[in-house]
């Protein structure tokens, strides 16, 4: 399952599809291949994970609600954005990606009551004019049927403002035979929602055969499915790489959404490029005529206080001993307290004089 229970030690999940896999890729190409890194590198621990230093973070940005409802505490909620509200209800996961941004979030799952807490708060009169979305999260929602059929149950009888589900997944590339008749029954049964499923999917190469069949199955019932991912050290930093990626999305019907720069998390170091070789990436592949433009994503960073899209002024300040970076945001610092009240300043963050958020990033390195 996604999560630690000690800070810093993210044990190796791999499951038995991705094991057999690798070891094709191993064969095929040999142990020092790009095709065989392209895989491992997102799933076999590496010795790199233990090097840590201050700047550093367990999470990608604090965004967990802390109130009450009902005179009880609610859980597994977190909400950064006017129209969204997370939910996560376990941390299950069929592998461990080394790049997960909850890989030290602490394991849990949530008890039905606590689901149905959550959904009743979702529907309060707090929230009701507002949101209108859920992402269901974790860990991976799709590992247990039995736990998202009940959220959505729950959902759909205590919050009738939700008119959007999503839903964030690994499991078509993981484990694809779990997307079975009996997830797209579920799916089907739930004609309330506009479900769209985000499949985090980085390289190519991981359109296996049997993950296109997985893809197909969720496409025959009209679900949306859409992509965003790392971009990773040694895994798809390349342009000819990620133009083969986005052409794999566009032929499976999946939208290009983000392009993450990876996130300054506990034993992310060797993963992480420097961002401005992320913006050269995402400049010649949106400017190159390689692929079609409705395939190209928006690239962007997870920073202390959320999603920041990376244009040519988000950068406003650079301290070159510390290897940070001053990025601009469009978020309010007014607007922010209003949809989480709970949530605090980073101390990496400062407001500007028109009420907007700038926050310290740390960047990442090439060699």
């Amino acid at each position: 399952m996604a999560g630690t229970k000690k800070i810093g030690d993210f044990n190796e999940l791999i499951s038995p599809f991705l094991k057999s896999k690798i070891e094709d890729l191993k064969k095929k190409f040999g142990e020092n291949s790009d095709e065989y890194n392209a895989i491992a590198k997102q799933y076999v621990k590496n010795q790199l994970e233990s090097f840590q230093n201050s700047s550093q973070t367990t999470r990608h940005y604090q965004s967990e609600v802390t109130v009450y409802y009902d005179n009880k505490p609610i859980t597994g909620v977190e909400r950064l954005y006017k129209r969204t509200v997370l939910l996560e209800p376990t941390t299950v996961c069929a592998a461990h990606c080394r790049w997960c941004l909850r890989g030290q979030y602490p394991v849990k799952t949530l008890s039905d009551d606590q689901i149905e807490l959550a959904s009743k708060y979702f529907g309060s009169e707090e929230l009701y004019s507002d949101v209108d979305e859920v992402l269901i999260t974790g860990g991976d929602p799709l590992m247990s049927i039995k736990k998202l059929r009940f959220s959505l149950e729950k959902i759909t009888e205590n919050a009738k403002n939700i008119k959007i589900v999503r839903i964030g997944t690994r499991v078509p590339f993981q484990d694809p035979k779990r997307v079975n008749d009996a997830m797209l029954d579920l799916f089907q049964e739930y004609k309330n929602f506009r479900f769209e499923i985000g499949v985090n999917v980085n390289h190519y190469l991981e359109f296996w055969d049997e993950a296109e069949e997985a893809l197909n199955r969720l496409n025959s019932i009209g679900l949306r499915i859409y992509n965003q991912n790392p971009l990773l050290k040694g895994v798809n930093d390349k342009f000819e790489i990620l133009v083969k990626l986005y052409e794999k999305l566009r032929n499976n019907n999946i939208e290009a959404h983000y392009l993450f720069h990876a996130i300054p998390l506990i034993g992310m170091e060797h993963h992480r490029t420097s961002l401005k070789k992320g913006y050269n990436l995402i400049r010649d592949l949106s400017s190159s005529g390689e692929f079609s433009g409705r395939s190209k994503p928006k690239y962007s960073v997870l920073s202390d206080i959320g999603k920041i899209v990376i244009y040519e002024d988000t950068i406003i300040d650079v301290n070159q001993k510390d290897n940070k970076l001053l990025l601009q945001s469009g978020f309010k610092y007014e607007s922010r307290m209003k949809w989480n009240p709970s949530w605090k300043l980073p101390k990496s963050t400062m407001i500007d004089k028109n009420g907007f958020l700038q926050t310290w990033y740390l960047d990442g390195k090439d060699d």
